[in-house]
């Protein structure tokens, strides 16, 4: 049986910042906390936000790291409460708004952050108090605007995930403008990262027509357009279609994700060179064609013509290696194409791999990948 739920408010569009106002109005937030990271504010996106609230000053939490921490997330959430605030505004790429997510549950519940992740089995312990969250996406790739998970790594140093519908943000206010001074590297692996959304959701077994259509979609669209994206940042069509991709990404993975995300989510908690930086959307670029020609045999893949199928919305060839498409893609972005190029090596796989066999996208793979598998995936994409 599916499970379909859709979604929250999305304001997608050029113009979609202005709704900001009456998004605080309509979900009833009058002093929210801005979360977001130094790049963003200094690049005056939050203080639009701010702008375009309309609610006067508002405290900004501006120290988002590159991966969120739960020590940053209960440093927000100290000032969530010292400021005596009601809600949260998130300005910035994924990291912002999941670890925003993190404020969400830390600021109102009680107990350790750790009780209430997936693998924990902390979901059913996220309640209706969760603050509410508008998410304003400053990227265009995690798609966390419109998804009820976070990715936090814990002080212990795992990388887990949270999941709520109580965590999804009550409005997505998705501006394309908001990404117009975003880097072409940025650009590049946060667009291979709704790539991935795309096609690994898609390849999930779980009957979803309607996620499967969203997700063939956002595919073609993210596929035409990333590059374009890439070389011209002032690209409006590639723009747009860029961040209806990433949404789109998001909306279908309710139905799930697989090995690529197994993998990424440890890959992304190492220490290399000492701190845990790897990009969780060059990661995911990194190991797909590794985790493709796995799911290729996949009993539902072969049922449902689903590579063939894919192949069409990518414009490729019938006979396309797909494996092959999407490394040479990431290699035409200018994005690392090893995991050997982002300091990863084979000292690394043993904690890897228990992450990845434990991590909860790891059954909803369409295939079933066991220890040895992942070993493979790995050394393959090494």
């Amino acid at each position: 049986m599916a499970f379909i739920f859709y979604l929250t408010h999305i304001h997608l569009g050029y113009d979609a910042l202005a709704m900001l106002g009456s998004e605080c109005a309509r979900v009833g937030v009058k002093r929210p906390l801005v979360i977001t990271d130094k790049g963003v504010a200094a690049a005056g996106l939050a203080g639009r936000a701010v702008e375009s609230a309309k609610l006067g000053d508002l405290p900004v939490f501006d120290e988002t790291p590159s991966n969120p921490t739960e020590a940053m997330v209960l440093k927000a959430a100290e000032m969530y409460r010292r400021e005596d605030c009601d809600g949260l505004i998130a300005v910035g790429g994924g990291s912002s708004i999941d670890l925003a997510k993190g404020v969400a549950i830390a600021a109102t519940h009680p107990g350790t952050l750790t009780e209430y992740a997936t693998i924990e089995g902390g979901s059913g312990k996220i309640t209706e108090q969760a603050a509410p969250l508008i998410a304003i996406p400053t990227t265009s790739g995690t798609g966390s605007e419109v998804a009820r998970g976070a990715i936090i790594i814990l002080n212990d140093g795992r990388k887990l995930g949270f999941h709520s519908w109580h965590l999804l943000p009550k409005s997505a206010i998705c501006d394309p403008s908001l990404t117009f001074g975003l880097p072409s590297g940025l650009t590049a692996a946060t667009g291979m990262d709704a790539i991935a959304h795309c096609i690994e959701t898609f390849l999930a077994p779980a009957f979803n027509p309607p996620a499967d259509g969203i997700a063939l979609d956002g595919l073609e669209r993210a596929w035409a357009h990333i590059e374009r994206a890439t070389k011209d940042g002032q690209d409006r069509d590639a723009r747009l279609a860029m961040m209806s991709a990433s949404m789109q990404g998001a909306m279908a993975f309710q139905k799930g994700l697989g090995c690529v995300h197994s993998l990424s989510h440890p890959l992304g908690g190492l220490a290399v060179d000492g701190r845990t930086s790897l990009h969780h959307g060059t990661l995911n670029a990194v190991v797909l064609p590794a985790v493709l020609r796995f799911n290729e045999s996949a009993p539902t893949v072969v049922a449902d013509n689903r590579y063939a199928r894919m192949r069409r919305v990518m414009n490729l060839p019938s006979d396309a290696d797909l494996a092959q498409a999407l490394h040479d893609m990431t290699a035409r972005l200018g994005l690392p194409t090893r995991l050997s190029q982002m300091g990863v090596d084979s000292s690394m796989f043993d904690k890897v791999v228990k992450g990845a066999l434990a991590d909860h996208c790891h059954k909803t793979n369409p295939r079933e990948a066991s220890a040895d598998d992942y070993r493979r995936m790995l050394e393959e994409s090494l």
